[in-house]
């Protein structure tokens, strides 16, 4: 199905990267991918070619090397590399914005450009952990998952930001369980695979090596993907974690259920550091961001590098030509 209603891409921190981010997508994408900047256009790099538009609708008649903006006026200047707080809220109601536009049927997905959670928690009181939990919250969901993915590689951390001391006591079988069945839903509806192979990490050493090296593996973790294989699904586990991300290992499967943070995004990030993409998977409608941060120490020098952005972009629209939005 051709997607023809735009992406709806928020600024996230104006005096970080993603400001001149968007110019440099706009131009890798043209045509082939549509979609809007919302923010203050004061923010953007100068010389900027832009056209501010009413509405989402007017993104497509926007001449392809112009940047569609719809304004979002913010209190103060965005120098690059220095965040002020005192744009804090005004970062928090674009994205609260941006929501209401995919939810309204005005935008197709949503594109998040990375944020500074400290800025928006010391400038507004920012009470979630990052975009993810901020996102579920305006959707009314109570439960998401993080996806990070790239053409060679999808990965799925069970735990996230938390510190490694406390996974093993977080990681519970209803919370893996929910994390693989979210991630089966979102693999089916918005990737298009119909019978998704997951492959489970283990969460010890060699996955517990028969109990000499972790309990949890035999205990609970096995007999959980036992019960989803007979049901049906398309599940292996647990593996070895040193094993299962070489080339070979990740042709027999579609994403990796890990048990932490860094047993996911490591083995990503060194197989695509730039082209990774971060999807929410469990929301009412499609958000995708470029894995990285606002990089506050390159902003404003012309060598930030927007693979990430293209590419968030890209499976954005792919991810809604699969749902049909």
């Amino acid at each position: 199905m051709t997607v023809t209603l735009p992406i709806a891409l928020s600024c996230g921190d104006p005096s970080g990267i993603g400001t001149e981010l968007a110019w440099l997508a706009r131009q890798a994408l043209g045509a082939a991918v549509p979609f809007f900047w919302i923010g203050d256009p004061a923010h953007l790099p100068p010389g900027t070619p832009y056209a501010v538009i009413a509405a989402p609708a007017e993104a497509q008649a926007v001449a392809m090397d112009v940047l569609p903006v719809l304004a979002h006026p913010f209190p103060h200047a965005a120098p690059p590399g220095q965040p002020d707080l005192r744009n804090a809220a005004a970062v928090i109601a674009v994205l609260e914005r941006a929501v209401a536009l995919v939810q309204a049927g005005e935008a197709s997905a949503l594109c998040t450009l990375p944020i500074s959670k400290k800025v928006l928690k010391d400038g507004a009181g920012f009470a979630f952990p990052g975009h993810t939990e901020f996102l579920a919250h305006l959707a009314g969901v109570d439960r998401v998952v993080m996806m990070l993915a790239c053409p060679e590689l999808r990965v799925v951390p069970t735990t996230i930001h938390i510190p490694l001391s406390e996974v093993p006591r977080t990681l519970t079988p209803a919370l893996l369980e929910e994390t693989i069945r979210i991630t089966e839903a979102g693999l089916i509806r918005d990737c298009g695979i119909a019978r998704p192979r997951i492959a489970v990490a283990g969460l010890n050493p060699h996955a517990g090596e028969g109990g000499v090296m972790g309990a949890e593996e035999g205990a609970w973790i096995a007999p959980l993907i036992a019960r989803l294989a007979a049901e049906g699904m398309a599940i292996s586990g647990p593996m070895p974690p040193d094993t299962m991300f070489h080339r070979a290992a990740r042709a027999r499967y579609d994403v990796a259920v890990c048990m932490y943070h860094d047993q996911a995004l490591i083995p990503i990030k060194t197989v695509d550091f730039d082209g990774g993409v971060n999807v929410t998977l469990g929301l009412p409608f499609i958000r995708t961001s470029p894995d990285h941060g606002t990089a506050f120490d390159i902003a404003g020098q012309g060598i930030a590098n927007p693979s990430s952005l293209v590419a968030a972009l890209r499976m954005a629209q792919d991810m809604a030509a699969s749902r049909g939005a």
